[in-house]
């Protein structure tokens, strides 16, 4: 993984949480200090889809979640995370694409729901996914800070 670099006012870091069959996708606030589920896209539309919201949006960077096991070791899914964090980089030259551990995104991501009221919502798993990728996206710009202070 690359040096962790600040993009303060420079446009909005993305976090994305991808799957095989959906991706969630979250932002900052324009000073990236907090991340917000945005939606959830289609993972056969989401290089278009991220071309589209960039062309109207100024995107600092993509905080992609990445896949590994309890024990540290890649999963069933961390190749394809890879591949994408690499189309990525070629597709976006100008924008900073780093890694972000995922372990355990989905299950504070259903507790999350839970603990809002939204009970039968915490077997959404569109909404599972945005909110994946905002705690994802949290988790980066919390390790962020740390490594400033």
């Amino acid at each position: 993984m690359r040096a962790l670099r600040i993009f303060v006012g420079m446009g909005v870091l993305m976090g994305i949480d991808f799957g095989l069959k959906r991706t969630g996708i979250a932002v900052t606030d324009s000073e990236q200090r907090i991340s917000s589920p945005l939606c959830t896209v289609s993972s056969d539309l989401l290089l278009a889809w991220l071309k589209e919201y960039c062309c109207k949006n100024l995107v600092s960077g993509f905080i992609i979640g990445y896949p590994l096991s309890l024990s540290g070791t890649p999963t069933h899914i961390t190749e394809n995370v890879l591949l994408l964090k690499e189309v990525l980089v070629k597709e976006f030259p100008d924008v900073l694409v780093e890694l972000q551990d995922e372990r355990y995104s989905s299950k504070r991501a259903s507790h999350s729901i839970h603990l809002v009221g939204k009970k039968k919502m915490s077997k959404d798993k569109a909404l599972l996914d945005r909110v994946s990728a905002a705690l994802i996206l949290q988790d980066y710009l919390r390790v962020r800070e740390n490594s400033q202070n």
